[in-house]
């Protein structure tokens, strides 16, 4: 009698785990699939791009928590990070080149703009100050 109370008991509480939702702070940890470079509104939304470039296939890291590991000089050259900071470059108006995952002399032009802007010392390269401004990671 015991056993099957447990059983019972044991079964009811791992289908109300299963159903149970769990509020974390990251979408990512939710839904794993998430692009940790795709745009984001000021509220953190993600949006999908009406425009498909070749930087959308780049290959890149599956969480966001990633690349907050990575220096400035380590995403520079991995096109799909380079796409996401001239598009954000470009969005607020300092960048109006074409993007497409090269760190150009433009871009790095652009940067130095923002940081100018930002009251951040001017190197024209990619901080981590630079990337808070962008809300990248």
């Amino acid at each position: 009698m015991i056993v099957k109370r447990l059983a019972a008991v044991s079964c009811a509480l791992l289908l109300a785990c299963s159903c149970a939702q769990a509020y974390i702070l990251d979408e990512e940890w939710v839904h794993p699939r998430l692009d940790p470079l795709a745009p984001r509104d000021e509220h953190g939304l993600l949006h999908q791009m009406k425009d498909v470039r070749p930087t959308d296939f780049a290959s890149r890291y599956p969480y966001r928590w990633q690349y907050y590991f990575k220096a400035g000089e380590q995403l520079s050259v991995q096109p799909a990070y380079v796409a996401a900071l001239q598009r954000d470059l470009k969005r607020l108006g300092y960048y109006c080149g074409e993007i497409d995952g090269f760190f150009t002399p433009d871009v790095s032009y652009a940067i130095a703009r923002l940081q100018k802007n930002h009251s951040m010392q001017v190197t024209g390269t990619l901080t981590e100050a630079v990337r808070h401004a962008l809300h990248l990671p």
